[in-house]
């Protein structure tokens, strides 16, 4: 079987000429000063990219561990802790609070919508002593978007730690964990980066250190353990674990990419091709998943399918006629989504996405105005592409 031609999963994204290139770099001893000096580096550049002065932890391990060892770190019996669950990986967050004996107040919403900042403020109210907010950014299945940015201030002003998963969000969306008051983010190296799965990509502020020292069950001697980062790698410069070398390279030309396109030009691409396809979906006829655009993901365009039509079946089928990778529901219900993920991102990646997924949908009997779709996917692109372009000065 041959591979896609276009991944427009939502991640893993397919990787630049560039990160592929790093991930060829010649394998080298962890400790010698080359690897060291790449490590550090791709440190500073996350840094750069989050515009954070909190510490920076290049966690070994994908994203799903890095969340596990922030939350493990931080929740001890007992705790009082406040849970936003607007999707699957939301509902997961809980049920991993739950294990570690915390003491877990939910606030759920529809899988089509997002958990309002007011009910966050009113669950301090009535539930004083919370300790811990857990929120996602952006519940991809869902393809949704919660105003993070709206939470931490308020987790903050009742004396409350925030974890943050942004694993679909980082690098394609505005993350400003010191602005936002966001004490854990924890994102995915493979996602909007286009980077190897294997990196859990993190920022730890004093706070939550302080917490996680004052856990007496933060996991240490583990590879779990944030700890052991902090006060190996951090403080005394000795790795906890062996890194995976080649991850690291790959990371780090991820980082260096974003850097030179320049931040909010990278996380406008993001935007603009989200745009392209909710405005392709609506003029096909068919319905954006998310209640509203407002909260809709710029990294991926989920959108709800007709009764009658199994998404895997959809899916498997664009994949093997089209050549197009489409993501599946993951189990959030009837719908197809379309990545539009660091390289994926490109002005004419929603085109080939929309018209894939038209033409899969017309394969299985369902009307829909491709055509339409089509041309108004492309008008939003060169409406995008020319509001980027400045005037010249007279």
């Amino acid at each position: 079987m041959e591979g896609p031609a276009f991944m427009l999963n939502p991640g893993p994204a397919s990787a630049s000429p560039q990160t592929l290139r790093a991930l060829s770099t010649p394998v080298t001893y962890h400790n010698d000063p080359f690897f060291i000096e790449r490590f550090r580096r791709a440190q500073d550049r996350l840094a750069q990219i989050l515009e954070t002065q909190h510490d920076v932890v290049l966690m070994q391990g994908e994203c799903m561990l890095g969340l596990e060892a922030a939350a493990r770190s931080l929740v001890r019996p007992g705790m009082r802790c406040l849970n936003l669950a607007s999707g699957i990986y939301g509902k997961g967050m809980g049920m991993w609070l739950r294990s570690f004996g915390a003491e877990v107040i939910e606030i759920e919403v529809p899988f089509r919508d997002v958990v309002d900042p007011a009910d966050v403020r009113r669950a301090f109210d009535e539930h004083p002593g919370i300790s811990l907010v857990t929120v996602v950014h952006s519940e991809t299945p869902c393809g949704t978007l919660t105003a993070v940015q709206d939470i931490g201030p308020i987790a903050k002003e009742h004396g409350a730690l925030t974890l943050v998963d942004a694993a679909s969000t980082l690098g394609g969306v505005p993350l400003r964990p010191d602005e936002w008051k966001l004490d854990v983010c924890v994102g995915a190296s493979q996602k909007c980066l286009g980077a190897p799965a294997g990196i859990s990509l993190m920022t730890v502020s004093d706070d939550a250190w302080g917490a996680m020292r004052a856990n007496p069950d933060a996991p240490r001697a583990s590879i779990l353990s944030l700890l052991d980062w902090k006060e190996l790698w951090l403080e005394q410069g000795k790795f906890p674990l062996t890194p995976s070398i080649s991850d690291m390279y790959g990371v780090d030309a991820a980082f260096g990419e974003v850097l030179e396109i320049g931040v909010p030009r990278y996380f406008g691409r993001h935007e603009r091709a989200a745009a392209a396809c909710r405005a392709g979906i609506a003029a096909m006829g068919l319905e954006l998943f998310p209640r509203s655009a407002d909260i809709a993901s710029p990294c991926v365009t989920a959108i709800a399918l007709p009764d009658e039509i199994d998404d895997l079946q959809l899916c498997g089928h664009v994949r093997e006629r089209y050549g197009v990778v489409l993501g599946d529901s993951e189990g959030a219900g009837k719908i197809v989504r379309i990545g539009h993920m660091g390289i994926a991102a490109r002005s004419f990646e929603p085109v080939v996405g929309l018209s894939a997924l038209g033409r899969g949908l017309m394969d299985f009997g369902v009307e829909v105005s491709l055509g339409d779709g089509l041309e108004a996917a492309a008008m939003a692109v060169g409406e995008a592409a020319l509001e980027t372009v400045q005037a010249p000065s007279v």
